[in-house]
């Protein structure tokens, strides 16, 4: 018989291996990165709830200083940053620790966890008496420097060893 009789075709490979539908260690990937993809959002979400408290006290304490240039009432000034500095204490510790704390307590409880003591010196003297003082008294704006920077300190540094 004669070769170019014969009915012969060419070879046919078969298709390419198609990537879908996925085989089952696939989709164990895909879940596996999911779940750890929530956890870490989850991770995320609570590390900005526990510094929401934090981050709003340092605006208004940037609001409050503000404020103060232009009106420049030292004694408001400072009865302001003492009604903050309570408010954002009663949102970093239990209320049963901080709320009955005054004078000379609440200094002392106010140098906790900050690297060297603040509040317990002149600073936080004037913390406790220049809200009391009368408005006209003299009161120069480098009175509070020192109390401003004591008091973004405090704000800025978290209690009890949280982050």
């Amino acid at each position: 018989m004669d070769p170019k009789q014969i009915p012969l075709r060419d070879l046919h490979l078969p298709e390419a291996i198609g990537w879908w539908p996925l085989a089952p260690g696939w989709w164990f990937v895909i879940a596996l990165t999911l779940i750890a993809l929530g956890y870490l959002l989850h991770l995320y979400v609570q590390h900005r709830a526990r510094g929401a408290a934090r981050r709003h006290a340092l605006r208004q304490l940037d609001a409050l200083t503000a404020e103060f240039e232009q009106h420049g009432n030292a004694v408001a000034f400072s009865s302001s940053l003492s009604e903050l500095l309570r408010r954002t204490m009663l949102a970093y510790a239990p209320r049963n620790d901080v709320a009955g704390l005054t004078g000379e307590d609440w200094l002392q409880w106010l140098d906790r966890d900050l690297d060297q003591p603040r509040f317990q010196g002149e600073t936080g003297r004037k913390l406790l008496e220049l809200p009391y003082r009368r408005p006209d008294d003299d009161l120069s704006a480098l009175d509070l420097v020192d109390v401003v920077a004591a008091v973004r300190q405090r704000l800025a540094t978290p209690v009890g060893g949280q982050r």
